[in-house]
């Protein structure tokens, strides 16, 4: 992973950690790595949303466990420069600076710890379609409802989860929802 922290421009690098940062204190529901692969790959750096989503993995397991052992500035790059001494120069200093700028603002509650094995919901996007034919049925006419969910996972990474239903699957997934609901009323 150290080589392909190197390959990451510096502002970059800070941008990640700020926002495993933000993600970590319950600020922003997950880190878009996808938008910021885009971003930095326009900049002329060639690498995988992959090896990115690695990377921040790597961060806010760093992050996390420096805040549930409560490290200091000190204790982190100390701690990180005897385990790792292929880390970039310029990588350490970015985690030095995030860590003594807002690493005592994360909060590790029991609660924070339990979410940590669970995703995250963050959007649901839908449409109504209709298929009008296919290759083996000239005509289909069969309605459908697309669903797109946006679910950050616990290091933060977004993904999408998309999928299709039948009008019958759609209400008795709108019914569930409905019950769902009724249940929190009550709570």
């Amino acid at each position: 992973a150290a080589d392909k922290i190197n390959l990451i421009p510096q502002d970059f690098f800070a941008e990640l950690c700020e926002q495993i940062i933000q993600h970590l204190n319950h600020k922003i529901p997950g880190v878009n790595t996808a938008e910021l692969c885009q971003r930095i790959e326009t900049s002329g750096v060639e690498i995988t949303i992959g090896d990115l989503a690695k990377i921040a993995n790597i961060l806010s397991f760093l992050f996390s466990t420096a805040a549930r052992n409560n490290l200091s500035t000190e204790e982190l790059v100390s701690t990180l420069g005897n385990a790792v001494r292929t880390l970039p120069k310029h990588a350490v200093q970015v985690i030095r600076h995030v860590w003594n700028e807002q690493g005592k603002s994360i909060t590790v509650s029991e609660d924070a710890r339990s979410m940590a094995t669970v995703g995250q919901f963050v959007d649901i996007k839908w449409k109504l379609g209709v298929a009008m034919s296919s290759d083996t049925c000239r005509s289909l006419k069969y309605p459908y409802v697309a669903v797109t969910l946006t679910v950050a996972d616990p290091s933060g990474q977004m993904t999408d989860k998309c999928f299709e239903m039948t009008i019958p699957q759609f209400k008795n997934f709108f019914r569930q929802f409905k019950e769902m609901a009724s249940v929190l009323e009550t709570v």
